[in-house]
């Protein structure tokens, strides 16, 4: 394939193995697209997949996959840590190769169109987004599925493509054009979940919001509630329990790695962990991550060195052995291909 798109949808569906394999199984019957990853997490209840195709095919492989995950979830029964609203929660489309973020727009839409029809309410967001106010996943995702009935009632809120109605078995789905996100934990040697919360504030872009002694939200003049900005652009983070580790982490999306890459990242947070008498054990890629972001933390860490000298040090350095161990012919997008 010379021209590539990445597409990462997100299931909510984290602990049932069978119905995994039923929706991705759905992609592998698309011509021209190859599955890369699939990343369960029980504790967050969500699985990640990963899959490159040509720009004429990938949105279809991604409405398959869909279209199961429609059948096989019920977002009535959902319980898990990470923000959702939907059973196919969110549907981005990644320029690799040969391709421009415009084709990435444009699958996506394709993409929404096709759910859309099939009865279920979208919404576009960051570079497919039809307004600034709908770019930010967070923003469009806001009150998640429990507020999405309220939020499809309201005339500022109607959907992109499909009805503004809830379909309370699937929920809604987000999806755009966006460049390559990197879906990066870090480890705690504790189960301290405030102090994993702390550090993703103390390092994320939004930073966090001002409150008074009482602990009350400190508005400004202009009515919007004041917040300190964090030490990391491009980054979004929250504090989480991994229960099946029984550790907190720090749950980040680097949404630009090249403004902050994964190395910047675990220094910070292994140093906004020793102010709090907490110690960074390790961290992990969910999904997959690109060669170039890897070569990066390596030379960081030793330097120069050739492509396989890079990444081992970067695997060292950052730890991203701890949980599980890290291949990365399994895990480095160029690498699979």
């Amino acid at each position: 394939m010379d021209r590539i798109i990445e597409c990462v949808p997100n299931f909510s569906e984290g602990k049932d193995k069978g119905i995994i394999d039923q929706i991705t199984s759905q992609v592998e019957t698309v011509e021209n697209v190859k599955l890369l990853n699939v990343e369960m997490d029980a504790d967050y209840n969500r699985t990640v997949v990963t899959f490159v195709g040509t720009p004429d095919n990938v949105s279809e492989a991604a409405f398959r996959a869909a279209r199961k995950a429609i059948e096989l979830i019920d977002m009535t029964t959902h319980k898990g840590e990470h923000p959702r609203m939907g059973a196919i929660d969110v549907v981005p489309f990644i320029p690799v190769a040969g391709v421009s973020m415009d084709d990435c727009v444009a699958e996506s839409k394709k993409f929404a169109e096709k759910l859309g029809n099939h009865g279920i309410p979208v919404y576009l967001y960051e570079y497919s987004a039809t307004s600034p106010e709908r770019r930010n996943l967070a923003k469009v995702r806001k009150g998640e599925y429990e507020a999405l009935e309220e939020k499809l009632a309201k005339e500022e809120w109607k959907p992109d493509y499909g009805p503004a109605k809830f379909v309370p078995k699937a929920g809604g789905t987000v999806t755009g054009g966006r460049k390559f996100l990197i879906a990066y934990n870090v480890n705690l040697d504790t189960d301290d979940v405030p102090a994993a919360k702390t550090i993703a504030e103390n390092i994320r872009e939004s930073g966090k919001i001002v409150r008074d002694p009482d602990g009350n939200k400190v508005y400004g003049e202009d009515g919007k509630v004041k917040r300190i900005p964090g030490s990391l652009k491009a980054v979004k983070g929250m504090g989480f329990l991994l229960e099946a580790k029984n550790i907190a982490q720090i749950s980040m999306n680097l949404v630009d790695f090249e403004v902050t890459p994964m190395h910047i990242a675990y220094e910070e947070c292994k140093k906004e962990a020793m102010k709090l008498g907490r110690r960074v054990t390790g961290s992990e890629v969910v999904g997959v991550v690109p060669k170039k972001a890897m070569l990066m933390a390596g030379k960081h860490y030793i330097g120069e060195g050739t492509e396989d000298e890079l990444i081992s040090a970067a695997i060292e350095h950052m730890g991203l052995s701890d949980l599980e161990t890290f291949e990365p012919g399994k895990k480095v997008i160029e690498l699979m291909l």
